[in-house]
């Protein structure tokens, strides 16, 4: 008793290890279950926060970008009222002079705006200008300042055309200082991200748009405000001018719609194509044949600034909208990828708290009551070991109930092994259908082949190849039910002639292949001359009571078996049977496996 207590002991102590182990096991499976899920989670989650920070990026870099552009826009917009006080009195209080001193303020702002820009947000980086570049636009614009401020302190008496043209000129070159500083910002904006290029290049020649048709007025504002007739050099600007803007017209008018149809900016263009192109162009124009035929124009330098302005205002609200939708695009895109981000983490969490609940489910309602039940099972094998233990005579048919709770899988274990009967014999009867031609019952050309293939590559084998003689022309005179008739009848009869160890197959269309497990010289022929000969004398009853004389030409050929030996054998006899028809048709030809076939 003592001995088998200590037994019971034993085996309970290595069950508890066995336990111990498969719950060791099932914890370390979960953990790296766990760590492989998190690890693809976390590739997935950095992949999509990757594009949510390119998309953060590309916002602030257009963002800045256009404050590039407004700088622009607003140095070149400080030449109208410019051009206005050149052309007045010099009268401290004018409007005129009002407007310039607005204009300086907002150019100076532009300019500290880009010298010092505000500190990006967090994880962005920013593009600065380069300090040398803002600070040599901002010299050129006090130089320039210094020069029309000291030429409209003169008597307009005294102020010569080209003293004019001259100042307006400098203010010429201070956005065309700033002209390097965007192209640095548009190559920088390139190799940051490749969809900023195009929309960063539009956005410049929209704003050169505005920069050379305030430029065009300029060109001919000295003679204006000097009231002298237009000299060449000032008809040559404006016709330059004029060829630039309608270039700039033609290659930035097909990237309107780079981001989709936009109802606002097909209105700005249409307003552009109205005002500026339309009525702004003709005022140039006509002061310009005014210039050419004698120094009196209809305006003065304040009303065709005045005037010409409103035509330029749909240029500016071209440009603004198009940044707008550009703008509105990289918010969308950047609102996108942030909600990719979260759906990103918000699928991680989900499947990990599933993941979680199945680990623990599984461990918790299937693994640890399996573990037990294995503990009840060796527990009562050991009862049953006991040597004191016997069971009364009764006991041995209750023995069932206690295994009813495997019961069903037993049965299960039986309807498993019934459906694999049943799958075996659904497989078998596949595998014949796959092997048997459904119309004659013979073999196909596959399982020819496969069974050629079996042949020991050191044994001889015969192949005959059988053509039926002007099949077309049975299947054309008298239907294909008739020529199916033909062949399911010549199968028959070959069938019925030919030994038991050979393979009769159906080779494709009217052609059969007989292949013979032996390689004897003119044994083969034989038998294809017996088949030719019974096809010949046996006419083929059809169902209306008619018959129909077929006959057959036969290639016989002589080789190795195995499936190396196989093409090199059909080839010899493909070219016998070529041969056969070539020579008259319903006879029998004889070929060596080194026959090459003929070229079909």
């Amino acid at each position: 008793m003592a001995q088998w207590q200590r037994a019971r002991r034993r085996n309970a102590a290595t069950a508890a290890r066995r336990g111990n182990s498969l719950q060791r096991k099932l914890a370390i499976a979960t953990a790296v279950g766990g760590l492989c899920t998190l690890v693809l989670a976390a590739l997935v989650i950095a992949r999509s926060f990757g594009t949510f920070m390119a998309a953060r990026q590309n916002l602030h870099d257009i963002s800045a970008y256009r404050g590039v552009l407004d700088a622009a826009n607003v140095l070149s917009a400080e030449r109208g009222p410019a051009n206005s006080v050149l052309g007045e009195p010099p009268l401290a209080d004018s409007a005129a002079r009002a407007r310039l001193r607005a204009m300086r303020a907002l150019s100076d702002a532009a300019l500290q705006r880009l010298a010092a820009p505000p500190a990006p947000p967090f994880g962005l980086h920013s593009h600065h200008l380069p300090a040398l570049m803002v600070e040599r636009v901002r010299e050129r614009l006090q130089r320039a300042r210094a020069e029309i401020d000291q030429l409209a302190a003169r008597p307009l008496a005294e102020r010569d055309m080209d003293a004019i043209r001259h100042a307006i000129e400098s203010m010429f070159n201070v956005v065309d200082m700033l002209q390097p500083a965007i192209a640095w910002q548009v190559r920088e904006l390139s190799a940051c991200h490749e969809g900023l290029a195009a929309a960063a290049l539009t956005g410049k020649m929209l704003g050169d748009l505005r920069e050379y048709g305030g430029r065009i007025a300029s060109q001919i504002m000295a003679p204006v405000a000097a009231r002298q007739p237009m000299p060449v050099q000032s008809l040559v600007d404006a016709t330059r001018s004029r060829g630039r803007l309608l270039e700039l017209w033609q290659l930035a008018g097909p990237a309107y719609n780079m981001f989709g149809d936009s109802p606002a900016l097909d209105h700005a263009y249409a307003d552009t194509n109205h005002q500026f192109f339309g009525q702004g162009m003709a005022m140039i124009d006509s002061l310009v044949a005014q210039g050419r035929a004698s120094g009196h124009y209809s305006m003065t330098p304040e009303e065709l600034t005045n005037r010409y302005v409103r035509t330029l205002e749909p240029l500016e609200r071209l440009r603004r909208v198009f940044l707008d939708e550009v703008v509105a695009h990289f918010a969308a895109t950047r609102a996108q990828a942030l909600r990719e981000l979260a759906a990103a983490c918000g699928a991680t969490a989900l499947i990990l708290a599933v993941l979680g609940y199945i680990l623990v489910f599984a461990q918790r309602s299937v693994f640890l009551p399996l573990l037990r039940a294995r503990d009840e099972v060796i527990g009562l094998a050991e009862e049953r070991g006991h040597p004191d233990y016997a069971a009364p005579p009764a006991m041995a048919p209750r023995m069932a109930p206690r295994a009813t709770e495997l019961r069903p899988l037993f049965d299960a274990i039986d309807i498993l092994r019934r459906k694999l009967r049943e799958r075996a014999s659904l497989t078998a009867q596949l595998e014949h259908q796959a092997r048997t031609d459904s119309l004659t019952g013979l073999l196909n050309r596959r399982a020819l082949e496969l069974v050629a293939a079996r042949y020991p590559a050191q044994h001889s084998a015969s192949l005959v190849l059988i053509d039926v003689v002007r099949f077309k022309q049975i299947n054309d005179r008298h239907g294909h039910a008739a020529g199916d008739e033909v062949l399911r009848e010549v199968a028959t009869l070959m069938r019925a002639l030919v030994p038991p160890e050979s393979v009769l197959a159906r080779f494709g269309g009217e052609e059969f292949a007989l292949l013979l497990p032996h390689g004897r010289p003119g044994e083969a022929a034989a038998q294809a001359e017996a088949l030719r000969a019974a096809l010949a004398r046996a006419p083929v009853r059809m169902p209306g009571g008619k018959s129909l004389q077929v006959t057959a030409s036969f290639g016989v050929a002589i080789g190795h078996g195995g499936a190396r030996h196989w093409q090199q054998l059909f080839a010899a006899a493909d070219a016998a049977m070529y041969r056969a028809k070539a020579e008259g048709r319903n006879c029998v030809r004889e070929a060596q496996c080194n026959e090459e076939a003929p070229a079909a």
